[in-house]
């Protein structure tokens, strides 16, 4: 799932700058992420929390309340922030997980299922949590597992296939994946993407072995497209002229649009999404700074603050104003029959039936990846 970063934009900023046209406005860059130490010891309940999340979601630090939606949390709770590790991709963030035990979390849903899989994290008091009730109700359901509330609902996004519109004369989703000069995100949950071009799919997550046999032989077919890890990539892609198609986020096709670039966005009769959350670590001696942690994270300020920072959109219409404002109307955040079209992300789980049978798991989606990109 892409996430953008304030360093990203800088980095984007100069790239577009250097092409002639308007630029945004640049943001701060970040400071060096700390590395993790590892340890099995849970923290401690003393006042303090430690956290993981990806940049952006928590700047912490500085002067403008615009870069630094954190600092007055320990102002008006008394709990104190003992440490702040940021990551910029999910695979770093499981890598920090797996070293050491953090207070909370914001994860995705593939590191999400894992880490309540792995039991990393204990269900969450929904009473605990100021605010819980303003966040979006189908994204608290998404966080419920066996009856369970396992997260609280932060920042969401979803992909949508870019084009050119000069060199390209729209067309739909299968023409994307029949293309050599397309870019897609180098991750497994992009064959759900392959999978919406198959009309007998219904859920992209939910795959019985021919309809993942038919996504990676689409995916196959075009051994010289490429896969990006940074969204750079895809940016300097229609800049030089190299990339008919995209898969991105709407923020993009916003930076580049007024950059002055013709893209536009594939129709499409479905969209792959995300979610993060935040996650209550397991085994917490003592979880009042850290329930106090997720109520200020719930509430519309915070929200409204990360989503602006990071290009996504909040779980908490109460915070699409102000400079959140266009992040909510390019993601459709208040248009529910919109986000119909939205098939978010769950793990694949294995063990469900479709139409052909018995779904695949993501262990398997992640072998077929590997032999697809290796």
């Amino acid at each position: 799932m892409d996430r953008r970063t304030p360093a990203m934009a800088l980095a984007m900023t100069a790239l577009i700058a250097s092409m002639g046209a308007a630029t945004p406005s640049p943001k701060k860059t970040p400071t060096p992420t700390p590395t993790p130490t590892p340890s099995a010891t849970p923290t401690q309940g003393d006042g303090t929390l430690q956290i993981l999340t990806y940049r952006g979601y928590a700047e912490y630090g500085g002067t403008s309340p615009r870069v630094n939606w954190v600092g007055d949390f320990e102002k008006t709770t008394g709990c104190r922030i003992a440490r702040l590790d940021t990551v910029q991709t999910a695979d770093d963030m499981k890598k920090y997980v797996d070293q050491r035990a953090y207070d909370v979390v914001s994860a995705g849903p593939v590191l999400a299922a894992s880490m309540i899989e792995a039991k990393q994290v204990q269900p969450i008091e929904p009473a605990k949590v100021t605010g819980y009730d303003d966040l979006t109700k189908r994204f608290r359901d998404m966080t419920k597992v066996s009856g369970k509330v396992y997260g609280v609902p932060y920042l969401w996004g979803y992909h949508e296939f870019l084009y050119d519109s000069i060199r390209i004369k729209g067309g739909g989703l299968k023409q994307v994946f029949q293309s050599d000069r397309v870019s897609l995100q180098d991750g497994p949950l992009t064959i759900a993407d392959a999978a919406l071009t198959d009309d007998s799919v219904d859920d992209p997550f939910e795959l019985t072995k021919s309809q993942l046999e038919r996504a990676m032989a689409l995916l196959g077919e075009h051994k010289g497209r490429t896969y990006w890890k940074n969204p750079l990539d895809l940016v300097k892609g229609f800049a030089t002229g190299s990339l008919d198609y995209a898969q991105a986020t709407p923020y993009y096709r916003l930076l580049l649009q007024k950059a002055g670039k013709p893209v536009k966005a594939v129709s499409a009769r479905k969209m792959t999404g995300w979610l993060d959350s935040w996650m209550l670590g397991a085994n917490i001696p003592n979880t009042d700074c850290a329930y106090r942690w997720l109520s200020w994270m719930a509430a519309a300020p915070a929200q409204r603050d990360a989503a602006a920072w990071v290009g996504l959109a909040p779980a908490n219409l109460k915070a699409c104003k102000g400079r959140a404002k266009q992040m909510c109307d390019a993601y459709g955040a208040d248009k529910p029959k919109w986000l119909d079209r939205v098939a978010f992300a769950a793990r694949p789980p294995g063990g469900c039936r479709g139409s052909e049978g018995e779904c695949t798991d993501y262990g398997t989606w992640t072998e077929q990846w590997g032999t697809l990109v290796n």
